[in-house]
This record gives structure tokens, C-alpha cells and sequence, in this order.
């Protein structure tokens, strides 16, 4: 459904009241809702795949079907299978001075839940966060981006026939949309995207007190330990970093190696992209940029980086060939200083800055001397450097020995911390977020809260002095 700025609030106002009027929704009802965008995948997943491939100029249909669409499949098997426990109230004990009161949490929808999402994974990191709120009962308004039109608007149209407007629905526009969008009363907000935009993003919603969700990315480490096979790691490290050309907000933003071991990892790094990607320039599995505002960004990147002494090493195994103009060759960057502006700046495509360490005390000092990251990566066999990495690091996430996984791990939340963003979602943990649980207490005709009452006196002191012993 297209909509103009103006016409956002009848949208709003339509799912706000269907929400009232119905708290209580019942488990057939969510499965339902759940298993209509099952069969959109199913039946229009190579649509919704070429409409990806047209905006992007470059982008394989096997690349969108494991890194969207197969990870929604996923999502929808996980959340049907374990939906009937989640949606159960869950018992409490109740202290021994309120019993033989009783107690539980009641899960109820926290309402109209609404979703801003990004361009790099657009059916994924659209649809992620509106199954997960669905499944908890609530109506979902959906912002997709504007750098993916096509995308945005089959996707937009799927959803128009598939649902009701006040169950699910598709906005679409540019940034100033957006502006109105994140300005709605939700209930909830769910924002994926930059930082930057993150903070405009939790400011508007903080006007109407709208708890959100903020998936914002950042400069996520990879550590390559001493005791690491390099290129096993390397090959793992260039899939993480180049899938979707770096345009993920979970890659690898820079690695950390032991010093001295630089010139090593760019050989071994060298010897994966050729396996992963034999040429670049017309592989259509190596994606495009998405757009040349973001290609010229990456290049100014890379320019301020060599004007300013770093080494600049092009992976091309293929050499030159016909290609699109956007498909950009990874690079390695040697000797990059902290004042650059790829290690100030998420890079979000091919570059990766390679920076030596003399310690593993260094290398944690020089994370955590920075904010906090979304994910990080360890690669190595040394139990007892891992295990100091994770206890003196904090970030959204972890994957040991791989990148990327643990995002595909249904019953590990995503999510950042700092400027990484804040809140989780996927499996339970997403369920939980979306919703209400609301504490319930059920008091006894037994109970003895009259113990409690004024008049204060002699009994009284008796009785509290008995609960501060048994306290």
C-alpha cells in the first residue's frame, strides 16, 4: 500500500483501535497471520528475489534465498513450533508472607508495533521483526527502505492482498515519511540502520514514551589468535566481510592479527576470495553496491585512507572484466591509523583494515577503548584466550571460529548494546520483547494482608520482627 505523509495517521489510527478492541488474540488467529506470510515466500520467493536482484543491479537469487529468505523460513518454523508455550501464562512462586495467594505473568500484544527497515537485507530485516510481532498478537506497520523500490513495493503489494490494514500493513516513501513514521504513538519501534539515524530515530519515539528496539550496527572485531589455522579463518573471515559486498551489519569491520602476521593474512586472505569469488566484476554472486552515493562513499574512504600513508592491497582474482560499475573489489587496508575515517565510520562494504596486535591485552584494550560493537569474532584453539576475550569484551554478539552464525541461531536473541543499539529480538527473546507480561495476583481468601494493616501496635512489631528474622 502506497502512502502519502498525510495519510499515515488513518493507517495508525485504523490498526491502534482494531488492537483495543480485540487484547485477547487467539493462538489460531496468530498461526494463521503467520502461515499467510509462509505462503507469500513460498509462491512469490522468486518475485520478491528478481525484484531484489533489479534494485541492487547485482544480486544473485541464491544470495537472497539464504540470506533472506531462508533465514524467514527458518524464523516461521521456529515460531510456529513453540508458539503455543510462549502465548501460556507463566506461574510464579508467590513469597510465604502472601501465600496461599497465587501468581503468574499473563502474555498479552503491546499493541501497534511498527517497523523501520533497511535496504541491505530487505526482505529479511523487513519481515524479521513483523513475523516475531505478529506471532505476540500485534498489528504491524511496515517502513521498508526507499533505496529498494522494486523490493518495497511487491513486497508491499503482497502484504495489501495477504492482510487486512489494521492487521499488517506496507508504507512507503522517502526520508521524510520516515520522519512521520517514527513520529507515530506505536506501542512499539522497531528501527534497523546507521547509528546516527538511530538517535533521531529513539529521540522521536521518546516524545510519545514508545519503547524501541535498535538494531544499529557499528564496527564489529574479528581476533585471529596466535593459535588459529590462517587460512581456514581466512576463508571464513572474507565470507563474513564480502557476503552481500560488506554490505552487513554484523561483518567483520576490521582484524585484528598477532603482529608480524599481516603480509600471511593477506596472502591466505587473497587465496578465499579467489575460491568464494574466481572474478568479481560480472560474478553474479558477488553483489553491487547499492547505490553510487554509497560506492563514491566507499572510495573517498579508501582516498583519505592512502593520502594519509595506509598500504591499499585490491583482491581481484579475475583481473579487469565487464561488469557493473558497482560491483567494487575487496580491499585490504595496511597501516591504518585510528584518525581515519574507516576506523571512525562503519565501512558497510569491502574494506577491510587489517591492524597487528603485540598482545591479546592490546587487542581487548583497543576494542573496548571503542563503543561497543554489534557482534564479535574469534578465531582460534586456545580455550584459555578465548575465554579471556569474551570475559573482558561486552558486544551484541559472538560467533567462536566462524562470522556471521549466531545470527542464524533461533533461540539466541539479536541485538546491540551501546551505540551497537539496545534490545533483542528473534525467537522467544523477540516474542518477549512484543509483548506485555502483565503480573497477575491472586489473592487467597486465606490471605492475611489484614496482618499489615494500621492500626499500628504491639502485633505488628511482633510480626515484622518474626519477617525480618525469617528474611
Amino acid at each position: 500500500m502506497n502512502s502519502s505523509t498525510p495519510s499515515l495517521r488513518p493507517l495508525f489510527d485504523a490498526q491502534f483501535h482494531a488492537s483495543r478492541a480485540q487484547v485477547e488474540v487467539p493462538l489460531a488467529l496468530r498461526r494463521d497471520r503467520l502461515l499467510r506470510i509462509r505462503a507469500l515466500l513460498d509462491e512469490h520467493g522468486s518475485a520478491l528475489a528478481a525484484a531484489v536482484q533489479a534494485d541492487f543491479g547485482v544480486r544473485s537469487a541464491q544470495l537472497t534465498e539464504i540470506a533472506d529468505l531462508f533465514v524467514l523460513r527458518t524464523l516461521l518454523s521456529h515460531t510456529l513450533k513453540h508458539l503455543p508455550k510462549w502465548i501460556k501464562p507463566v506461574k510464579v512462586s508467590t513469597p510465604l508472607y502472601l501465600q496461599p495467594s497465587s501468581a503468574y505473568l499473563q502474555r498479552q500484544p503491546v499493541g501497534v508495533v511498527g517497523v523501520v527497515s533497511p535496504w541491505n537485507y530487505p526482505l529479511q530485516l523487513a519481515l524479521a521483526p513483523a513475523i516475531t510481532a505478529l506471532a505476540a498478537g500485534n498489528r504491524v506497520m511496515l517502513k521498508p527502505s526507499e533505496l529498494t523500490p522494486r523490493t518495497s513495493a511487491l513486497m508491499g503489494e503482497l502484504i495489501g492482498k495477504a492482510f487486512s490494514g489494521d492487521e499488517f500493513c506496507v508504507v512507503q516513501g522517502d526520508a521524510a515519511l520516515a520522519v512521520a513514521f517514527t513520529s507515530l504513538p506505536f506501542d512499539h519501534l522497531v528501527f534497523t540502520g546507521s547509528t546516527a539515524t538511530g538517535r533521531k530515530v529513539a529521540e522521536a519515539a521518546a516524545a510519545n514514551l514508545t519503547p524501541t528496539t535498535l538494531e544499529l550496527g557499528g564496527k564489529s572485531p574479528c581476533i585471529v589468535d596466535a593459535s588459529c589455522d590462517l587460512n581456514s579463518a581466512a576463508l571464513k573471515i572474507a565470507h563474513g566481510k564480502l557476503l552481500n559486498a560488506g554490505q552487513t551489519c554484523i561483518a567483520p569491520d576490521y582484524v585484528l592479527v598477532p603482529a608480524g602476521r599481516e603480509a600471511a593474512f593477506g596472502e591466505a586472505f587473497t587465496r578465499a576470495v579467489a575460491k568464494l569469488f574466481p572474478i568479481i566484476a560480472g560474478n553474479p554472486d558477488y553483489a553491487a553496491i547499492i547505490s553510487p552515493r554509497h560506492h563514491e562513499r566507499l572510495q573517498a574512504l579508501l582516498a583519505q585512507a592512502e593520502g594519509e600513508g595506509a598500504r591499499l592491497q585490491v583482491v581481484n582474482p579475475g583481473g579487469a572484466a565487464a561488469g557493473d560499475a558497482r560491483q567494487m573489489a575487496p580491499v585490504l587496508v595496511f597501516g591504518a591509523t585510528p584518525a581515519m575515517k574507516l576506523m571512525d565510520e562503519e565501512i558497510f562494504g569491502p574494506i577491510l583494515p587489517v591492524l597487528p596486535y603485540a598482545s591479546m591485552d592490546e587487542a581487548i584494550r583497543y576494542i573496548n577503548d571503542r563503543p561497543r560493537p554489534l557482534a564479535l569474532y574469534w578465531f582460534g584453539t586456545d580455550t584459555a584466550s578465548r575465554d579471556t576475550v569474551l570475559a573482558r569484551t561486552v558486544s551484541g554478539g559472538v560467533t567462536v571460529n566462524d562470522t556471521l552464525m549466531h545470527i542464524a541461531h533461533d533461540n539466541l536473541p539479536f541485538g546491540g548494546v551501546g551505540e551497537s543499539g539496545w534490545g533483542a529480538y528473534h525467537g522467544e527473546t523477540g516474542f518477549l520483547r512484543f509483548t506485555q507480561q502483565k503480573p497477575v495476583l491472586v489473592s487467597s481468601k486465606w490471605a492475611r494482608g489484614d496482618l499489615f494493616y494500621p492500626p499500628y501496635g504491639k502485633r505488628f512489631d511482633q510480626i515484622m520482627g518474626l519477617l525480618k528474622r525469617w528474611l
